[in-house]
């Protein structure tokens, strides 16, 4: 690549960063220089790419490219292509670091890292003097993880499931996988003030869920929640269980999930504030505050 070819794809990275803030509507400094900062192309796999707009109601359809150019765009990249599996949509990805809400110096768990383009990206924010533990149950996306951060000293790959895996008290968390309920080890390691962003999903196909995107903050002992999004992703391996997931599709598909101020851990009776009540964990319509 020559040096104004080099130039070129500086400002496209900028503009790029500019307009996935601007979508993601969030105006954070360091995220938008990491979007900007951050060589997309470098985590996708060797060219040629194939890249598709958001296609909510009928299937992906890919265009192959082998200008980088063709990545700075609000676009999904195929990582397998057979299987559907994307780097994720940068507007969705944007909004949901966001409401990590990281400064410099955080410690983040993030769980489904991919090719650990996102990765990058939050270790860009937390800067060297923060700590990114990143987990991919595929041992093929973790070896290409591993790979592609190695440049990054603050940043530690794990093949393996992040549902087992200790990543120590964390500033923030974000889960890359559709789960049935949040998992109470993950919530338990939020320090107090820390965030979780996690995909709370119902299945829709093989492997795939779809759901709402949930931000969810320590107070203390208790939990506050708030909806961030619609998702559609793919299922985690294990955080997935049949009867929660039936309590969550009843709440999703009439709508009351949208309600969700709260995730309850403590032992309660079931009240109408209760949205999906299972034994363990409590999706919950009540404000912390107001929790006795």
């Amino acid at each position: 690549m020559t040096a104004s070819e080099d130039n070129a794809l500086t400002q496209y990275r900028r503009f790029y960063a500019e307009e996935i803030c601007a979508v993601a509507n969030t105006t954070q400094p360091l995220l938008l220089a990491a979007f900007a900062r951050v060589q997309r192309e470098k985590f996708l796999g060797p060219s040629p790419w194939h890249v598709a707009g958001e296609t909510l109601l009928k299937p992906i359809a890919y265009r192959e490219t082998n200008d980088p150019r063709d990545v700075y765009h609000n676009v999904v990249v195929a990582l397998k292509k057979a299987q559907t599996l994307n780097n994720g949509l940068p507007s969705a990805l944007a909004n949901w670091i966001a409401a990590l809400k990281l400064v410099e110096g955080n410690r983040v768990f993030h769980v489904g890292c991919g090719t650990g383009y996102y990765t990058a990206i939050m270790a860009e924010v937390a800067g060297l003097s923060g700590t990114v533990i990143a987990a991919e149950v595929d041992p093929d996306l973790a070896a290409q993880a591993t790979e592609n951060l190695r440049g990054y000293t603050n940043v530690t790959v794990r093949c393996g499931d992040g549902a087992v895996l200790d990543p120590g008290p964390c500033d923030a968390i974000l889960i890359n996988a559709g789960v049935t309920h949040p998992h109470a080890p993950w919530l338990r390691r939020l320090k107090e003030g820390a965030r979780m962003v996690v995909p709370l999903t119902i299945a829709m196909a093989p492997g795939l869920g779809k759901g709402l995107m949930v931000g969810i903050t320590r107070k203390h002992d208790r939990f506050a929640a708030e909806v961030l999004s619609m998702v559609a992703i793919y299922s985690s391996t294990s955080v997935r269980d049949p009867s929660a997931e039936s309590l969550l599709g009843k709440a999703f598909n009439s709508l009351e999930l949208l309600k969700l101020k709260s995730v309850r851990l403590d032992d309660h009776e079931q009240t109408d504030t209760c949205l999906a009540h299972a034994p363990t964990v409590c999706l919950s319509a009540s404000d912390v505050e107001t929790q006795e």
